[in-house]
C-alpha cells in the first residue's frame, strides 16, 4: 500500500474503528508515517479519536473512527412526477428528507432551481450551511452518460437531452456534482444497507415506467453508453401496444404503472397513476389485484432472461408498484422459476426493497461520497487546505 493519506482514510472507513498500531500493521506503513497522516486527517476533521480498545496488556490504545459528521452531501432522486430530496451525512445517512411533486418535463433549469430552493430549506432545518456541503448526488429517470454527467435521449425528460447536469451542479454549488440513472442509484442504496452485500444483484424499479440497475462483481454495470439495465424497453408483447419511447410492445407499455392505471381507468376504476393502482390493490379490489399479478408475470418474463444471462444471487423490486407487495412479487417469481434454468435460480432470492422510498437518496449519497472520498480526491483536498 502506498503512503497516501487518502488511502489511509479509506482503510479507516473499511475497518469502522481501529487503532494506530492496527493501521500501521494493516497498511504496511511505519508508525511515524501513520502518525503524520492521522494528524492531517484530524486537522481536516475527517476522523475522530475517542474511547479505548480492549487492552491486551499495557495501556489501552485509543480508537480512531471516520467522522461521518465531517460534512454533508445534497441528494435527490428524481422521478417523472414524484421526487425525494435529502441532506445526508458522510455515512450516507439522511439527516432530513422531503418528498416533492415536480414534473420532470419542466426542463433542467427550472427543475434545478426548484431543487435548490428545497435543499436550502433542508440545510437550514439541519443547522447546516452551504459551507458544509461537499458534494451533490442526483438520480434522474432516464439514460445518463455517467462520465460526462449528461442525460442522453431520455424519453420522458423533454429539454434534458444533452444537458450536462453534473457540470451545472458544480457551477452552481462549487462542489463535485454526480448524476446517474435513478435505478442505478437505487441499486447502490439498497446494496449499501445489506450486511452481506451480494456481488451480483439486480434492482428492478416498477413505477410509472420500468427499469433495472445491475450490480455485477460488486460494481454498478452501466454499459458502454450508460443504458445497461434498460429492460423497460425490451419487447415483451406482440399486440402493438405503443410505448412512450416510440416503439411498440415494450415491457413498460405492457406492465408499467402508467399502463396499469390506464387499464383500471378503462374498467371504471379511479386510477390516474401507479400509486392509485397500489391503493386499489391494498383495498382488496379484485380487478386491480388481477392486473398487478398479471403485470408481475409479464415482468418475470423479461427478468427470466436476465437471470439466465447474468446469474444474480438477488433480485430486489422497488418503485411505487412494489407497494402492492406479494401480488406483484408472486407473479414475478412464478415466471422466473418457470422460465429460468434450475442452476441459475438455485441460490436466487427475490424480494421487495427494504429501503423503500429512501433507496434512491441513500444511493445518490453513496455515489457522491465515492467521488469526494476517493483517495486521490482526499489527497488533493488535503494539499489544497495546506
Amino acid at each position: 500500500m502506498s503512503a497516501s493519506t487518502g488511502r489511509l482514510l479509506a482503510l479507516i472507513r473499511t475497518l469502522g474503528e481501529t487503532t494506530r498500531a492496527e493501521l500501521a500493521s494493516t497498511a504496511g506503513l511505519a508508525r511515524s508515517t501513520v502518525a503524520t497522516q492521522l494528524g492531517q486527517l484530524l486537522s481536516d476533521d475527517l476522523i475522530t479519536e475517542g474511547g479505548t480498545a480492549q487492552s491486551t496488556g499495557g495501556r489501552p490504545a485509543t480508537l480512531i473512527r471516520f467522522n461521518e459528521s465531517a460534512g454533508v452531501v445534497l441528494v435527490a432522486d428524481l422521478g417523472a412526477t414524484h421526487s425525494r430530496l435529502a441532506v445526508c451525512d458522510f455515512g450516507a445517512t439522511p439527516l432530513i428528507t422531503e418528498p416533492i411533486e415536480m414534473d420532470i418535463g419542466i426542463g433542467p433549469d427550472a427543475a434545478l432551481d426548484r431543487l435548490g430552493e428545497v435543499w436550502e430549506r433542508l440545510l437550514a432545518a439541519t443547522g447546516k450551511t452551504a459551507a458544509d456541503v461537499r458534494g451533490i448526488g442526483l438520480g434522474v429517470p432516464g439514460p445518463v452518460e455517467f462520465a460526462a454527467g449528461r442525460a442522453v435521449h431520455p424519453p420522458i425528460m423533454p429539454g434534458w437531452d444533452g444537458f450536462e447536469i453534473g457540470t451545472e451542479l458544480t457551477r452552481r454549488y462549487g462542489v463535485p456534482g454526480l448524476v446517474d440513472n435513478d435505478v442505478n442509484i437505487m441499486a447502490l442504496g439498497e446494496r449499501s444497507a445489506m450486511i452481506d452485500a451480494p456481488n451480483d444483484m439486480v434492482f428492478v424499479k416498477v413505477g410509472t415506467g420500468i427499469g433495472s440497475g445491475l450490480i455485477l462483481g460488486g460494481r454498478i454495470h452501466r454499459g458502454a453508453t450508460g443504458t445497461a439495465g434498460d429492460i423497460g424497453h425490451v419487447q415483451i408483447a406482440t399486440d402493438g401496444t405503443p410505448c412512450r419511447c416510440g416503439n411498440v410492445g415494450c415491457l413498460e407499455a405492457a406492465a408499467g404503472g402508467a399502463a396499469l392505471a390506464r387499464e383500471l381507468t378503462a374498467a371504471g376504476l379511479d386510477a390516474s397513476q401507479s400509486r392509485d393502482v397500489v391503493d386499489l390493490v391494498r383495498s382488496g379490489e379484485r380487478f386491480a389485484i388481477h392486473a398487478v399479478r398479471r403485470a408481475g408475470r409479464v415482468i418475470g418474463e423479461a427478468l427470466a432472461s436476465i437471470v439466465n444471462l447474468l446469474n444474480p444471487t438477488l433480485i430486489v423490486v422497488g418503485g411505487d408498484l412494489a407497494g402492492a407487495g406479494e401480488q406483484l412479487i408472486a407473479g414475478i417469481r412464478e415466471v422466473i422459476y418457470q422460465r429460468s434454468t434450475a442452476l441459475a435460480t438455485h441460490v436466487l432470492e427475490i424480494r421487495t426493497s427494504k429501503l423503500g422510498d429512501h433507496a434512491g437518496v441513500v444511493g445518490a449519497a453513496m455515489m457522491a461520497l465515492d467521488r469526494i472520498l476517493d483517495p486521490a480526491a482526499v489527497d488533493a483536498a488535503l494539499e489544497r487546505s495546506g
